[in-house]
């Protein structure tokens, strides 16, 4: 079977490999990860964050989902992952072009912080739409095609946190330049004033030595880690950017706290415009289950040595833990092995 796939995200290409576990002759095309296959274009080469980075690359983005609508000629079944700026409007194209095609949607767009009116186009324009949040079905009228298909960082976390009293910090500043450029050096202030601990900094294992040197600088003041679960599984407290690895440390039982500095317009949008008031995943999900959070998010100027210092010496680690086993709990099992059979049915 030929799948044309959309997946531009680290963490989407990371759970799409967790499906193939379960799957048989699947032929990948497409954009996903080269680790993956040959695909039309490498998930690096679409890497988008922030609406300043999609205005510039607006037309180049057309074209690549012109290039997807062409290929799609020769898939039996289309699955398309997460990045809704992209694959919603995909999804539309392929549709009009393929009405007889099915199109399976995994990981959600998140209309549940935005914009719940775009549960209409999805519901036309896809045959499945897989949700990773238990809350999110809410927002769908048509039970028969949306569903809670399980949470795939519970397949893909092998882990648990045992140590309390292990003296090691993890250091993540996330994947992205702009997040690397502005966090590492609050971090590595942080790490100063901590030099009586272990730190661990983790890179993205898809990094070359020469785009870690330009990003990184001097970080000799920490050991390196490309494996996130086993750096946050040894470590006492971590410092983390916003995004999957916050709810794989939730998970994973190692308490944190969240730094985010977005591009100032960007927050401006979507803080001002869209209402947005929580960004890290963890907390987004408790709130909706109900009406908890884990962790406290420092954003923008409130990102801070002083700030981060205080996180780290008063965070709770006992009503972190509690909060965190009610999290698992919530989301209950995993989604891999759900997914591939959807993907495999006739």
């Amino acid at each position: 079977m030929k799948l044309l796939v959309s997946a531009h995200e680290p963490s989407s290409n990371f759970h799409l490999k967790e499906i193939l576990k379960h799957t048989k002759d699947i032929e990948l095309i497409g954009i996903f990860s080269k680790e993956l296959g040959n695909p039309l274009y490498d998930m690096s080469e679409i890497a988008i964050m922030g609406i300043v980075d999609t205005v510039k690359k607006i037309r180049w983005l057309f074209k690549v989902a012109d290039e997807m609508v062409e290929l799609a000629k020769d898939a039996d079944k289309i699955l398309l992952m997460d990045a809704s700026g992209f694959n919603l409007p995909l999804a539309k194209k392929l549709k009009t072009a393929y009405p007889d095609k099915e199109i399976i949607y995994y990981i959600l767009p998140q209309i549940w912080l935005t914009r719940p009116k775009r549960s209409k186009r999805l519901e036309k324009y896809c045959d499945h739409l897989l949700g990773i949040l238990p809350f999110e079905i809410d927002f769908y009228n048509d039970k028969t095609k949306a569903k809670y298909i399980g949470h795939p960082l519970l397949d893909e976390i092998t882990v648990t946190h045992h140590h309390k009293n292990s003296n090691t910090i993890a250091f993540m500043p996330g994947s992205r330049k702009s997040e690397i450029l502005k966090l590492l050096p609050i971090f590595k202030e942080v790490r100063d004033r901590l030099s009586d601990k272990k730190a661990i900094l983790v890179i993205p294992q898809s990094f070359s030595l020469s785009k870690i040197d330009e990003l990184y600088g001097d970080i000799s003041a920490f050991e390196i880690s490309t494996d996130t679960q086993s750096a946050l599984a040894k470590s006492e407290f971590a410092f983390i950017c916003s995004g999957t690895a916050t709810l794989e440390s939730a998970l994973i039982g190692t308490p944190f706290t969240l730094s985010f500095i977005a591009k100032k317009v960007d927050f401006f949008i979507g803080t001002k415009i869209f209402g947005i008031k929580q960004v890290g995943l963890a907390n987004i999900i408790l709130t909706n289950y109900n009406n908890t959070t884990l962790h406290n998010e420092l954003l923008q100027e409130s990102v801070t040595v002083e700030r981060l210092l205080q996180e780290y010496h008063e965070t709770d680690r006992a009503i972190f833990a509690q909060k965190a086993k009610e999290l698992r709990d919530y989301l209950s099992h995993g989604s891999s092995e759900n997914v591939a059979k959807i993907l495999e049915q006739n």
